[in-house]
């Protein structure tokens, strides 16, 4: 079997040395050249490389622009992107265009030999198997066959081991924590502390002592020192969930700890260092709190290093089955409820429905089903009829007045969900109501007395 062949694009000539040695006492074959233009003519003269490692500036080009000219001389080599510390934007840009990896100089030798394995066994892979399958993800509760969110694990689990912020945007309730604890376990920070603080959920006062910790005697009732989140994740992850919703002054505070990783308890005066990875979250549109004031344009530029968008579940429905199948499994045994099948019909009702809560509203969903099995207030949900609130933009049952109460709310759609079911099984039994009751687990007087309460409304409204 003939060795791998390894082509090193950069203008150093030390470093290519460097290379050459590193190589070949590994048992590569190695080949060295200065330019992206010998490189294209070597792609389209000889037989291809196992592996190209390409430099994000050359003297005649930069990656990018050589990726895009591999790309389009349909040549299927893996491309690790080398670069110093101040260029991560166009790494991410390049690995966007297809880059396999990258290596930041100056690296380690454990840190490349493992980049250059992984990515040279993904190109064998991509060589045994001509047509690959459907991929499918279904990881610490990330779930999905989904091509965008496959999308996002790949380039999550590629930037992952540098240090950058990461901005997740999306709605709420996608499985942007779900994210950033994809990245944290492909990040060299994989088992140090995950830490999460949800800014939208603390007034501001207290969010600043639980990000920052306080010093005994700060303020009444600091009777004893308090780490804060911060130092809680120091060489782990910090996730700072809803960061749109955060203060001015604690954007500000929280600024100069990413630019200079050194802050102050409340009350305190010794400097606290930290090494924490930043992700933050958010599910306002960034661009509009900035315009408006209310986040600031440089913390912003600091946290959107690389920027990663959830898609809601409405654009992923391929997923819904997979993840019924996820929460199913993941809560049968807290709610006692090991064997229990999601019915066909609720489950094709899952898939239509819009989700306007996204994964969040679908995991209460089967928390409830697991605890109270009959379906029936869950297809309420879905299957009622819905109109949009033109002030709010917002669904909502279309019977539902202004006026009502919210218990009033609850009979409402109860009532219309109950007689829906009770329609769509007379219409599968043949209108044989001992069966229908009998599907439905209710007795048969109890069916007989709702149909003819449902048959007198509907008399006394057209009267």
């Amino acid at each position: 079997m003939s060795k791998p062949t390894i082509i090193s694009v950069d203008d150093d000539a030390s470093f290519q040395m460097y290379l050459s040695e590193f190589f070949r006492s590994r048992g590569y074959a190695f080949e060295a050249l200065p330019n992206g233009r010998e490189l294209v003519t070597r792609l389209n003269s000889a037989s291809a490389p196992s592996l190209i490692l390409l430099d994000v500036m050359l003297p005649d080009s930069d990656g990018l622009e050589i990726i895009e000219r591999i790309k389009a001389a349909g040549h299927r080599v893996p491309v690790i992107m080398l670069s110093g510390v101040g260029m991560v934007k166009r790494v991410v840009e390049a690995m966007k265009l297809g880059a396999a990896d990258f290596v930041m100089k100056p690296f380690d030798e454990t840190t490349f030999e493992r980049a250059i394995e992984d990515a040279l066994q993904e190109s064998l892979s991509q060589q045994r198997v001509s047509t690959p399958g459907p991929e499918n993800r279904q990881s610490n509760g990330f779930v999905t066959s989904n091509a965008k969110m496959l999308r996002l694990a790949h380039m999550v689990e590629r930037v992952a081991r540098t240090d950058v912020p990461i901005l997740i945007l999306g709605e709420s309730g996608v499985g942007k924590e779900v994210l950033a604890r994809h990245a944290h376990a492909h990040s060299g920070r994989g088992d140090k502390p995950f830490v999460k603080v949800n800014c939208a959920a603390l007034p501001h006062d207290l969010l600043e002592s639980e990000l920052f910790g306080y010093e005994r005697g700060a303020f009444t009732g600091a009777v004893a020192d308090k780490p804060g989140k911060f130092e809680q994740a120091h060489t782990g992850t910090l996730v700072l969930d809803e960061i749109g919703e955060m203060s001015p002054h604690l954007q500000s505070k929280l600024l100069h700890v990413l630019q200079d990783g050194v802050f102050t308890r409340l009350g305190g005066q010794k400097p606290v260092r930290v090494d924490a990875r930043i992700i933050a979250t958010t599910n306002i549109k960034m661009e509009e709190a900035i315009a408006s004031g209310k986040f600031r344009e440089d913390l912003y530029f600091r946290l959107n290093v690389i920027s990663l968008t959830v898609p809601p579940l409405r654009e992923r429905r391929e997923d819904i089955p997979a993840l019924c199948t996820y929460f199913m499994a993941k809560y049968a045994d807290r709610y006692n409820a090991k064997g229990r099948q999601l019915p066909t019909e609720l489950l094709n009702r899952f898939v239509q429905y819009h989700w306007p809560g996204n994964i969040r509203q679908l995991e209460n969903c089967m928390k409830r089903f697991l605890v109270l099995p009959e379906h029936l207030a869950l297809l309420m949900e879905i299957n009622s009829e819905t109109k949009e609130n033109p002030n709010t933009g917002r669904v909502v049952p279309a019977a539902i007045g202004r006026s009502m109460s919210l218990l009033d709310v609850g009979a409402v759609a109860a009532d219309r969900a109950e007689r829906e079911l009770v329609r769509q099984v007379l219409d599968e039994t043949h209108g044989n109501r001992k069966l229908a009751a009998r599907r439905m687990n209710i007795c048969y007087k109890a069916l007989l007395n709702k149909l003819k309460r449902w048959s007198e409304q509907g008399r006394a409204q057209a009267a």
